[in-house]
């Protein structure tokens, strides 16, 4: 399901009535083009009610509306589409990104920080160049747990992705269209589709109730997770270096916390799996181990961080 998040930073600008209206209308058309892929499940997503938004200053959307005749069919083809408000009404759970923090120029980005957090797509007014792209950069900061327990601010730069015009859609479509078929929805799709979308990787049986019962608000981040975990070892060459170039936070157990990290293989073979990614809200990591002689790497635990009594 394409969920596109409006870009609030796109809105309520400084330009003529023209302007705002062709800005519109190319609005109308990128939703729909979306849409197109999956008209029953794809949703616009606001912060507020979108009637009630400002295209321009002193210009908004119910002026607009009644502007004209073609203003109010556009109108009527938005509102064939789910609305969807506030941004947490899509979140897993309300308070999910309460450890995120989205920022661009200085300012904080709600609709570009949700597209990002929920693997959508933003979708901006194409009134300032900076909406003419296919992505946009933004600043995320995330309060993370370390290995040791103490909590510490994580930031990097991300890219969004964006759509302000047909071409741009254009640009993301292979991915809209695997978005509305093929994307695991749910943890126990992540296992079913295991095979499919990760071929790269190898999940021992343990990881089957794991993933089965994972906590809805986990799903997003533990997909775009093993995502990454399987670009890196799609490229991996063993005989030319010892691991993947990752393209998430990899790191092994500290010493004194590798006893918690043992378990029994696919051969019945106890082993140490004690590299590990993370993911969040919470302590979330996924335990694994190198194997080089398949060129993959096989998965012991998804969930939160392993306590020595579990």
């Amino acid at each position: 399901m394409p969920l596109l998040f409006l870009n609030e930073k796109s809105w309520s600008t400084v330009c003529d009535q023209a302007r705002a209206d062709a800005a519109m209308a190319d609005f109308v058309d990128v939703v729909r083009a979306v849409a197109k892929e999956d008209p029953g499940e794809t949703a616009l997503v606001s912060e507020g009610e979108l009637k009630l938004l400002e295209i321009a200053e002193g210009y908004p959307v119910g002026k607009w509306i009644g502007s004209s005749p073609k203003n109010h069919a556009r109108w009527q083809r938005l509102l064939a589409l789910r609305n969807r408000s506030p941004v947490r009404s899509v979140y897993p759970a309300p308070e999910a990104d309460d450890n995120l923090e989205y920022r661009r120029k200085g300012e904080t980005v709600l609709g570009l920080g949700a597209a990002d957090f929920m693997d959508g797509i933003a979708v901006s007014l194409p009134v300032a160049p900076e909406w003419q792209a296919s992505a946009v950069g933004v600043e995320r900061s995330e309060l993370v747990e370390l290995d040791d327990g103490t909590l510490e601010f994580a930031h990097e730069s991300v890219d969004v992705r964006h759509v302000s015009g047909v071409p741009h859609v254009d640009e993301h479509r292979p991915w809209i269209r695997e978005a509305s078929l093929a994307r695991a929805a749910t943890g126990r799709q992540i296992w079913e589709r295991k095979t499919d979308l990760y071929p790269n990787l190898q999940f021992l049986p343990r990881t089957e109730a794991q993933l089965s019962d994972l906590d809805p608000q986990w799903v997003v981040p533990v997909r775009r997770c093993l995502e990454r975990l399987e670009a890196a070892v799609a490229l991996w060459e063993p005989q030319a270096r010892p691991e993947p170039e990752w393209q998430t936070r990899v790191t092994p157990e500290s010493q004194t916390r590798r006893k918690v990290c043992w378990f029994s293989d696919s051969d019945d073979v106890r082993r140490l799996f004690e590299l590990h990614a993370r993911f969040t809200p919470g302590m979330g990591r996924i335990y694994f181990r190198l194997v080089p002689e398949e060129r993959s790497i096989r998965l012991a635990h998804v969930g939160s961080k392993i306590r020595p009594d579990l």
